[in-house]
């Protein structure tokens, strides 16, 4: 970056610095930058010549000083990074070979000083907070990371200022959120050296510190949820934020190391006691977002099949992450039916998750390749909770089952079961026909639906909601509809039901006495007026 030019004082020319005799960094002592030397000049003199290199001290002192009434100044934090980004740039902090005591001294020096800026900036994430906003520290401290591994190398990025940065971002918890957020949509999503280095920072973090602190877990789940889809080719990863890192073309212009290290990091999370809500959040995911960067998905299976013993919308997102295994990548889970089954609860239709339920079970379902016997299970009991549930549910539960008539035509006998004889007839028309099906039973290979019939949804025909009763009667006709939307039933609740009837255009009129009747009985006592009757009432009672 080309220094500042010098500016006048006072409609003059600047009087040009007097050349003094070169000091020792070391045993200089620093004093308050004389009046007519500015922010601008400091910066400029540094870069002139190695003797001015006591400006960097007089320009910490102005970024942050110590007499707490003194006003910090933001401009000398920006030319103080502007400085050490110049000096990286120079090789100001390398040693050369031979290099002398005195040259020594001076590099030591130098990262002294350096080491003092990183310590400020990253105070802005203290929990006592710091004048300057997170804001304005990322971008300065990703640019001096951006110097330092160009010019030093790669290893920077885990002892230098980066991996400071980074564990601040992690343990500053919701008091780094602001700056997290602004690292995670400018840098970590978008540098593919950054996101990698990252990774390796966060399996330490993971591997020291956040196996006793739950806390930890939530500001790294949140930003590997930021990660989209793994890239296909390994043309694709060119953004490098550093200038060593298109050199390093084995490790991170590879799209097979960069998925495993997002797998490694992951299986370190994974393998940590995970709160309900996090569970909850990889689970939302987890198809989208997480597997594609697995490279051996066998590895997801136990903590998946631990998800689902947690219970209640835990389980059912746990099921859509093994559905998709088994269907995607022809992993094998016998008990799949039987724990989705198992779901079909008294409370499921009255669930807030009811909507989400069933959009998965519809693509469950969805293989026509089925046994019959396990569709015909689900169709009954579904039918059966029908009975308990509000119209809101009812009004998914028939459509459902219509369009799994329509998929596995072998079950549509339930639909209206005659007797086998004529014995049976009689004895139905006396004693009334049993139910074989069991609702107790847990295998929905075993319930006998296949031998019952449903007289559920007849008898919802009926129901007191007229929406609903309508809707049952399409059992009843013949199936020309070819299937119903799902979606078009699922976010129904009474709010909607009622406004749907609210919105109606009324064809008649309803008739209705507006005019309050003078006598309210005929005859001797019709003579009397309202008010009379009335007050007799009030008298007897």
């Amino acid at each position: 970056m080309p220094p500042f030019a010098p500016k006048a004082v006072n409609g003059k020319k600047r009087k040009a610095i007097p050349q003094e005799e070169p000091l020792h960094p070391k045993k200089s002592k620093s004093s308050p930058s004389p009046p007519h030397e500015s922010i601008p000049e400091l910066e400029k003199a540094i870069s002139e010549s190695r003797k001015h290199y006591n400006n960097i001290v007089k320009l910490q002192e102005l970024a942050f000083p110590k007499n707490t009434k003194a006003k910090p100044s933001t401009e000398a934090v920006i030319a103080l990074c502007r400085v050490f980004c110049r000096l990286f740039a120079s090789g100001s902090f390398e040693l050369p070979k031979n290099s002398g005591k005195s040259e020594i001294s001076i590099v030591e020096w130098l990262e002294g000083r350096k080491r003092e800026y990183n310590s400020c900036l990253l105070a802005a994430f203290s929990q006592d907070g710091s004048y300057m906003s997170q804001a304005a520290v990322i971008p300065l401290a990703m640019r001096l990371v951006a110097a330092e591994t160009s010019a030093v190398g790669e290893s920077r990025w885990r002892s230098g200022l980066f991996s400071q940065l980074v564990r601040h971002l992690i343990i500053g918890g919701v008091h780094s959120e602001p700056a997290r957020s602004i690292f995670t949509e400018e840098y970590f999503t978008a540098f593919d050296d950054v996101r990698y280095h990252t990774l390796q920072i966060l399996q330490d973090i993971l591997k020291n510190d956040a196996s006793n602190n739950n806390e930890l877990l939530s500001p790294v789940i949140e930003l590997l949820l930021s990660l989209d889809e793994p890239p296909t080719e390994d043309e694709d990863l060119d953004s490098f934020l550093s200038a060593s890192s298109k050199a390093a073309k084995s490790t991170l212009q590879s799209v097979k190391k960069q998925k495993k290290m997002v797998e490694q990091t992951w299986l370190s999370i994974l393998g940590l006691p995970l709160n309900k809500k996090q569970r909850k959040d990889i689970l939302r995911v987890f198809v989208h977002q997480i597997i594609p960067w697995f490279n051996r998905l066998e590895r997801l299976m136990d903590f998946l099949t631990d998800c689902y013993d947690q219970g209640g919308e835990t389980t059912l997102l746990a099921l859509a992450g093994l559905f998709h295994l088994m269907q995607e990548k022809n992993l094998d889970y016998p008990s799949f039916f039987e724990k989705l089954y198992s779901l079909l609860d008294d409370g499921l239709l009255h669930s807030k998750h009811r909507s989400r339920f069933f959009r998965l079970l519809d693509t469950f379902m969805t293989s026509t390749h089925l046994p019959s016997n396990l569709v015909a299970s689900f169709i009954k009991r579904l039918s059966r909770l029908a009975l308990y549930a509000p119209p809101s549910g009812v009004v998914v539960v028939i459509p459902w089952i219509y369009n799994m008539f329509k998929r596995h035509p072998a079950t549509t006998f339930m639909i209206h079961r005659v007797s086998r004889c004529a014995e049976e007839t009689e004895e139905w028309e006396t004693y009334g026909a049993e139910d074989p099906f069991s609702m107790d039973e847990q295998d929905p290979m075993e319930t006998k639906a296949m031998e019952s019939s449903l007289w559920e949804l007849e008898t919802l025909q009926s129901h007191y909601h007229p929406n609903v009763a309508t809707l049952a009667k399409i059992i009843s006709e013949q199936f020309t509809k070819e299937s119903y939307n799902l979606e078009d039933f699922l976010d129904h609740s009474y709010n909607s039901l009622l406004d749907v009837e609210l919105e109606k255009d009324l064809k008649k009129i309803p008739v209705v006495e507006y005019q309050i009747p003078k006598t309210i009985l005929h005859g001797e006592a019709g003579d009397q007026n309202l008010g009379a009757l009335l007050q007799q009432v009030i008298a007897v009672s």
